[in-house]
């Protein structure tokens, strides 16, 4: 049984993150990984709440 390599993240990922804080600083990419995580939780929210609606 063959074994396939740990990939931990993408590396344009990486790469991308490495580049914003070398660039930015940590500041801007916690307050975009911050409203990112804020849009999605809205978007999950949306998502699981619209099957509450009634169309009576």
């Amino acid at each position: 049984m063959e074994h396939l390599p740990h990939v931990t993240a993408a590396p344009w990922f990486t790469e991308a993150a490495g580049a914003a804080a070398k660039e930015q600083g940590a500041g801007n990419l916690l307050r975009v990984v911050l409203i990112v995580m804020v849009l999605g939780s809205v978007l999950l929210a949306w998502f699981l709440l619209r099957g509450y609606k009634r169309d009576d």
